[in-house]
């Protein structure tokens, strides 16, 4: 039988050997490949060899010296590698496991009662802020705002780390939720077949049938603005197209418990001696009903030639079949420079404030953004001028993504979505047709000297992610959990909408290939028709004209029988204003 010292030694050394598999995949892509999945499938083994060990040994480990702290840092690096997986996969199985072992951490309060080490406090705030994330992306209301008071309070209590640090990233995590809004919404972003399946238009679905059809498989997805909305390294833009392109699980997971909270805010007490971590609880959490999410590259704040070789990077895997999703949310400029500018980090919504116009222009412009623009020396900025910007790097170089930029990739099927003030500088005819929808050149609201724009996000991005809190959002009308009776209509007034629309777009002869090849997936039809939601609304608030860059645009053109002042378009934005009472928002052309 082997000795507590045997053992202990033992456990030390699997712990390194663990250390040095995981350093291995801290700097790989976040992108399956054969390296990738090697490192990643060494990882996990030797994590899961050292948590049965210490699971097999634990009292003698825990004579020898074994601090509950030590075990939290195991089950804390496993939850690590389950959301590693989970943003090179989509899979949401994994995303659950993460959750799966955080709650674990947090219930059993492994990183608690060491009393004021340095190293453990700085292990949990770590702790707090990656479980953070998880919990966001799972959409799990209660449990964030336990973290956050939680979170809080550690900073508040620790007063030998670098605490200005840390109050800043409490204060990123106050400003996301705060943009984000209620996590009670009773309609989620994701594609839940409850809310997003319509029951009018399926058999019209089903029967759709065009020359090419096309699945999303894959999404690239990137956001910079000045002063953004952001937690860690995912800004409210990109969180919000992230859930948009994920499936809603139903069942026991849509209808989750809330976490158990004790008067004083701290998690109900489990068994300070039980080191186990029941990974099956996660089936509970999942949905087997449900086909695979489509992959998704977030890249925050890239270079021009890292977002352009992971595009190349997916096209290259891309299956025939498919499609592949690339959204930019980004300020832009006209007549970029290699001047450098540098910037704070940053910016939602890239707009200023204006008290004299509907249509409210953006900070970093004061004149129109559009890619026509007028330059003395050349004749004309036109779209090979107009760029946006990945980060905060300065306003040239590496730091810029022009159209052009994007043509060789449109060899395969591509499913463009542009945020920006020079949004309509992709339009321009060049390479193979590829679907695009372009957010206006500004964003509009009802009372602009009341919209803080680093606080809400695109506009654009907002209406096709949350249509109906963009709607309120344009008006001035506060979203409030107390008018559920009222959402819950109007939610209804929008899906009868789509559906009427889905019809259209399905018994349509006329309707472009590009559209056509792509109205079958799920993901991508919600967005279309969210799209004509959002350029009608805009277009008959206060009759904005598209020439004033207050419309968004498509290319190539949809129907025209779902134009904005179309009877079937034009109607059920009137009647959604009606009932929302703010029916002198918008006018009829």
């Amino acid at each position: 039988m082997d000795s507590g010292e045997d053992v202990y030694a033992t456990f030390r050394s699997l712990i390194l050997s663990a250390d040095r598999k995981f350093s291995l995949i801290r700097d790989l892509p976040h992108r399956p490949s054969p390296l990738s999945d090697h490192h990643y499938h060494k990882a996990f083994k030797s994590y899961m060899r050292l948590w049965k060990f210490q699971q097999s040994h634990r009292s003698r480990l825990v004579e020898s010296g074994l601090k509950r702290h030590e075990i939290g840092d195991i089950a804390s690096r496993i939850g690590q590698l389950y959301y590693g997986q989970y943003l090179r996969t989509s899979e949401a199985r994994f995303l659950v496991e993460a959750y799966v072992f955080y709650e674990a951490i947090l219930n059993r309060r492994y990183f608690e009662g060491e009393g004021r080490d340095v190293g453990v406090r700085f292990k949990e705030l770590r702790f707090y802020a990656r479980f953070l994330v998880v919990a966001l992306v799972l959409c799990k209301g209660e449990m964030v705002r336990v973290l956050i008071e939680r979170f809080k309070a550690v900073v508040e209590e620790t007063k030998e780390i670098n605490s200005k640090q840390w109050k800043q990233v409490v204060q990123e995590i106050f400003r996301f939720t705060k943009a984000y809004g209620s996590f009670s919404n009773p309609r989620p972003m994701r594609y839940c077949i409850k809310f997003d399946t319509h029951s009018e238009s399926l058999p019209y679905i089903a029967r759709f049938h065009a020359n090419k059809v096309l699945k999303l498989r894959d999404a690239v997805l990137t956001s910079y603005q000045r002063n953004e909305v952001k937690f860690a390294e995912l800004t409210l833009d990109t969180y919000r197209m992230l859930q948009c392109l994920e499936w809603e699980p139903s069942g026991s997971f849509y209808q989750q418990r809330p976490a158990e909270v004790m008067e004083n805010g701290r998690s109900a007490e489990f068994s300070a001696t039980s080191g186990l971590i029941d990974i099956n609880l996660a089936v509970d959490l999942l949905d087997p009903t449900l086909p695979p999410n489509p992959k998704k590259a977030i890249i925050y704040r890239p270079t021009a030639t890292h977002f352009l070789a992971v595009i190349a990077t997916v096209c290259e895997e891309l299956p025939q079949d498919s499609v592949m999703l690339i959204y930019i949310s980004s300020r832009g400029s006209t007549g970029c420079t290699s001047d450098t500018h540098v910037e704070s980090s940053g910016g939602s919504g890239g707009s200023g404030r204006s008290s004299k116009m509907k249509s409210v222009p953006h900070a970093s412009h004061d004149q129109s953004s559009s890619p026509e623009t007028h330059d003395s020396k050349n004749g004309y900025v036109g779209s090979y001028d107009s760029c946006v910007l990945l980060g905060p790097r300065g306003n040239g170089g590496s730091n810029v993504l022009y159209p052009a930029d994007l043509i060789p990739f449109t060899r395969r099927p591509l499913f463009l979505v542009i945020d920006s003030d020079t949004s309509h500088a992709f339009k321009a005819d060049r390479g193979e047709p590829v679907a695009l929808l372009l957010s206006p050149l500004r964003p509009s609201f009802e009372i602009p000297s009341k919209v803080d724009g680093p606080q809400r996000g695109g506009q654009f991005t907002f209406f096709l992610t949350a249509p109906l809190q963009a709607f309120c959002s344009l008006v001035g009308m506060p979203f409030s959990d107390g008018d559920m009776d009222l959402y819950d209509a109007a939610e209804n007034i929008i899906s009868r909408a789509f559906s009427e629309w889905e019809v259209i777009l399905c018994t349509s002869p006329i309707l472009n290939l590009v559209w056509a090849q792509v109205l079958s997936d799920p993901f991508l039809r919600r967005l279309i028709l969210r799209f004509i939601f959002c350029r009608a609304v805009l277009s008959l608030f206060h009759n904005l004209e598209d020439s004033d860059g207050s419309v968004p645009l498509c290319v190539p053109v949809l129907l025209d029988s779902l134009l904005p002042d179309s009877e079937v378009v034009a109607s059920a934005v009137l009647r959604l204003a009606e009932h929302m009472k703010v029916s002198g928002c918008f006018i009829r052309r």
